[in-house]
C-alpha cells in the first residue's frame, strides 16, 4: 500500500533564493539603501521568509540611517509584488528532482506540497518550474489560519491528497519542517543540499538526503509501494 510524501518548497524542492533575496533588495533600493544582501552569503536567510529578509537588511544600514516608523509591515507587501514580477528568473530545481516526483508517482504514491510561502505565490512558482501538476494538493501560508510548525497545514494537505497521516511523511530543509513533523507525528527527511547542508543533522531527523536520487527507496521503505 503506498503513502504520502509532502514536500516544503524553498529550499527543499527549489534553490528560490537569488529570486527572493532580489525582491528584498529591490525594497531596499526603493530607500535608497542599496542591495543590503548578497545571493550566496545571505541564502540561508531566504528561506527564513520575507520579513526575515527585511529586518537583516534594516541591521545592516548606517547607525545614522533613520527608518520609518512600521517600515517593515511597508516594505513586506512591496517584497511580495517585486517578487511575484521575478519568481522564477534565477530560480532552479535542485537536481534530481523531477525524475524522482516521477518515481514516487510511478509507484503509487501521493504527492503534495506543505510550505510557509503565501499559496498563490506557490501556485505561480511551481506552474513556472513545470511541476504543478505532480502535485494533488498544495497548502500554503495563508491557506489556513495558521502555518507550520503547526500540524495542522501538513494534515490539509495528506487530506487533500487524499492520503493518510499515518502513512505518509515530510520531506523540508529547516528547523520548521522538524518540527511540523515532530507536531504531525510523522517521520522526516532533511536535504543536506540547501544552505545548511549537513548541518541540519543537528535536528536529528529520520533521514538525511544527499541528493534526491535517494529519495524513492526511501518512501519504498518508509511507504512500502
Amino acid at each position: 500500500m503506498a503513502g504520502t510524501v509532502v514536500f516544503d518548497l524553498d529550499g527543499t524542492l527549489a534553490d528560490t533564493s537569488g529570486d527572493l533575496i532580489a525582491a528584498a533588495n529591490a525594497c531596499f533600493s526603493g530607500r535608497g539603501l542599496g542591495p543590503l544582501l548578497d545571493p550566496v552569503a545571505d541564502a540561508l536567510i531566504a528561506f527564513h521568509g520575507g520579513r526575515a529578509m527585511l529586518r537583516a537588511g534594516y541591521a545592516r544600514i548606517a547607525a545614522d540611517t533613520l527608518l520609518p516608523p512600521g517600515a517593515e509591515d511597508e516594505d513586506y507587501p512591496r517584497l511580495l509584488e517585486h517578487y511575484a514580477g521575478c519568481i522564477a528568473q534565477h530560480t532552479r530545481l535542485y537536481p534530481g528532482t523531477a525524475r524522482a516526483l516521477d518515481l514516487l508517482a510511478e509507484a503509487g504514491h501521493r504527492l503534495a506540497v506543505c510550505t510557509n510561502k503565501p499559496e498563490a505565490l506557490a501556485e505561480i512558482l511551481l506552474r513556472e518550474l513545470g511541476i504543478r501538476d505532480r502535485f494533488a494538493a498544495l497548502i500554503g501560508a495563508d491557506t489556513l489560519p495558521v502555518r507550520k510548525p503547526d500540524p495542522r497545514p501538513y494534515a490539509a494537505a495528506v487530506a487533500g491528497a487524499g492520503g493518510e497521516i499515518a502513512r505518509s511523511f515530510l520531506v523540508g530543509d529547516t528547523e520548521t519542517d522538524r518540527k511540523t513533523a515532530s507536531a504531525a507525528g510523522v517521520r522526516v527527511a532533511l536535504v543536506a543540499f540547501g544552505p545548511e547542508g549537513e548541518a541540519l543533522s543537528r535536528l536529528a531527523p529520520e533521514a538525511m538526503l544527499g541528493h534526491f536520487d535517494e529519495l524513492p527507496a526511501l518512501a519504498q521503505d518508509w511507504l512500502g509501494a
